[in-house]
């Protein structure tokens, strides 16, 4: 006789699968430190997806060195501006704030906060880590109709803490571009909140098998919560929200970082976007969340450095209309 299978339908590995706090995800990791001081981290808005031709640059590919078609995501990534320094020191409990260094010239800042008075400039001998406060200015995208700033701390990594001190004070209140930041060729790391879908049944949340036909009353639900006598565990797949949830995907590929944005939108614009007219990043593959949606970048924490980076060659990107006209 057979031996009965019945694997596990669903992951558990998200769960609880509850809406996120909030649309704009914290990072709360950052990858190691580099030779020179540099931000770690930057943030856009999702303008939709495209195709490119690229010579495969994956050693291991079996169509290593020959032109493929690949699916890719853009992002618009206007400049963003450091608006304050923050420093902090190691506990037991964690990281605990210092104090703050706020620049003068962030009143667009005050749409989305209260915005402290700058004080003078305290002698900071000790601190363990440093880090920049800095928003995004969105009245500069067409595409989304949002004029309050997204703010975002980035952490400032490479070199001694004299040198990470001497970088945040140089960009205090200045404007930093995505050029800054990443280069063409490097790994990130993606950080947004998924496309929510609302509440949802069993199959839909879970993917679990429709009952027989003849089951009593209902086939989209499951056979039983668990046994009596009992509580309902945690484990048992239910109807609940789906989507909108925070999720990271690890090693992007950055193939393109442009400065003109309509080179690279397709014909009538992308669909609920519009134009992109700042800069851009696009990268290889799929991203959480819909279009317009605030999209996290930061240095890649889990690839491994020692390989070469190198510019990917891309020789056509798809701009036909995305509106089957």
């Amino acid at each position: 006789m057979a031996q009965h299978s019945k694997p596990k339908r669903g992951s558990l590995a998200f769960s609880p699968r509850k809406r996120a706090r909030s649309e704009n995800p914290r990072i709360k990791s950052w990858p190691g430190d580099g030779d020179k001081p540099c931000l770690q981290g930057f943030a856009g808005y999702k303008a939709g997806m495209t195709h490119v031709l690229v010579v495969d640059y994956r050693p291991t590919s079996t169509t290593s060195g020959q032109e493929v078609f690949v699916p890719v995501s853009v992002v618009e990534t206007p400049p963003m501006k450091v608006a304050a320094i923050r420093f902090y020191e190691y506990t037991p409990y964690g990281l605990k704030t210092l104090t703050e260094i706020w620049a003068d010239n962030v009143d667009e800042l005050a749409k989305r906060m209260p915005i402290p008075k700058r004080k003078k400039e305290k002698e900071i001998k000790e601190f363990d880590e440093i880090r920049v406060l800095a928003y995004t200015e969105p009245w500069k995208v067409s595409g989304i109709p949002k004029k309050v700033p997204d703010i975002m701390e980035i952490r400032v990594g490479g070199g001694s803490l004299e040198e990470r001190l001497e970088f945040a004070k140089s960009i205090l209140g200045k404007e930093i571009s995505i050029k800054d930041v990443f280069k063409e060729g490097e790994m990130i790391d993606v950080i947004a909140v998924t496309k929510g879908k609302g509440f949802q049944g069993h199959v839909k949340r879970w993917g679990v098998k429709l009952l027989h036909h003849k089951n009593r009353k209902h086939r989209r639900m499951i056979g039983t919560l668990g046994p009596w006598l009992s509580w309902v565990r945690p484990t048992v797949p239910q109807a609940g929200q789906m989507g909108y949830h925070k999720r990271t995907e690890y090693n992007k590929r950055i193939l393109k970082i442009g400065e003109n944005g309509e080179e690279i939108t397709p014909d009538g614009g992308f669909p609920h976007y519009g134009i992109v007219r700042n800069e851009y990043v696009i990268l290889h593959g799929s991203i959480p969340g819909p279009v317009k949606r605030l999209i996290k970048m930061r240095q890649a924490v889990r690839y491994w450095k020692g390989i070469k980076v190198e510019k990917p060659e891309i020789t056509y990107i798809s701009t036909t209309s995305k509106q089957g006209v």
